[in-house]
């Protein structure tokens, strides 16, 4: 996955890792929303409505290395309506959801009323280096 950090979580990190200014953890867990059109650094996607679909929550290992994390586990989203998903978009879980990450998929997937859509272990990844 290409893509990498939204341009708002971007300016977080570095004025608080250069100018020393408090940075406001995300509530976790993490979750990927699905996009039937892929957004950008600076704007969110058009998300997946319909049928049972939902954010799902991303697992993470315990910590990066060499600049870069992967989910450790499955990530499944259940209960599809018919779409064509092209991208993501991941966000906390705070009750007004900031957006922190994005990008789109190697491939296109589409999806019938009812599949699972799922991510294997290893296939998101989040690099910073």
């Amino acid at each position: 996955m290409a893509g990498g950090l939204v341009q708002a979580e971007a300016n977080r990190l570095l004025d608080a890792s250069l100018r020393g200014v408090a940075y406001t953890l995300p509530t976790t867990p993490m979750k990927n929303a699905l996009l039937t059109t892929t957004g950008s650094a600076t704007a969110a996607g058009t998300e997946v409505t319909g049928g049972t679909y939902a954010r799902a929550t991303i697992t993470l290992g315990t910590a990066a290395a060499a600049g870069s994390v992967s989910n450790t586990a499955t990530v499944d989203h259940t209960g599809m309506p018919a779409a064509t998903t092209t991208g993501i978009d991941v966000y906390d879980s705070n009750g007004s959801p900031r957006r922190a990450w994005w990008g789109p998929l190697t491939a296109s997937r589409t999806t019938l009323a009812g599949d699972i859509l799922s991510f294997a272990i290893g296939a998101l990844v989040f690099n910073l280096v």
